[in-house]
């Protein structure tokens, strides 16, 4: 055997047991997807327009309006504090309804409190009812004539 054969089985030795100690030390996956069945039934409440239950929402200090969802046949779907809601429907305890006068605007009663008229990015304070708009006192300005020039191009 020559030193060159030895040399190429010494490495692929130690290849191999390096291989073998990153997989022995890497974590399990887990499970990866849900079961058959909660699958369905994820599906089924899907279908149904079925929204879990969750008392969570109506427990946390702020309301946080992430964004409004607008789709044809007038289902609209509104974030709040990272969930979605749906317009109309107060089964997480939080009722949100789209301004008819402002499109900018939803409406949005946390349990039995009066409602408040939000924007997209604004923080509700319940405990003070503050409203703050997520910029710190700072300013957003946008250029429309730089943003006009790109649609004509």
């Amino acid at each position: 055997m020559s030193i060159d054969d030895r040399l190429l089985r010494r490495l692929a030795a130690a290849l191999i047991l390096v291989l073998l100690a990153a997989q022995a030390q890497a974590a399990p996956f887990g499970r990866l997807f849900f079961t058959p069945e909660r699958r369905a039934a994820l599906e089924r409440q899907r279908q149904l327009n079925i929204q879990e239950k969750t008392q969570e929402t109506v427990e946390v200090a702020s309301v946080h309006l992430n964004g409004v969802v607008r789709r044809t046949g007038n289902r609209t779907t509104v974030w709040v504090n990272g969930r979605p809601q749906q317009v109309d429907n107060a089964a997480t305890g939080i009722l949100v309804t789209p301004s008819a006068r402002d499109v900018e605007r939803v409406n949005i009663r946390v349990g039995d409190e009066s409602s408040s008229s939000l924007r997209v990015g604004e923080t509700l304070n319940r405990a003070t009812q503050e409203m703050s708009d997520g910029l710190a006192g700072g300013q957003l300005q946008v250029n429309r004539s730089d943003e006009t020039r790109r649609r004509t191009r």
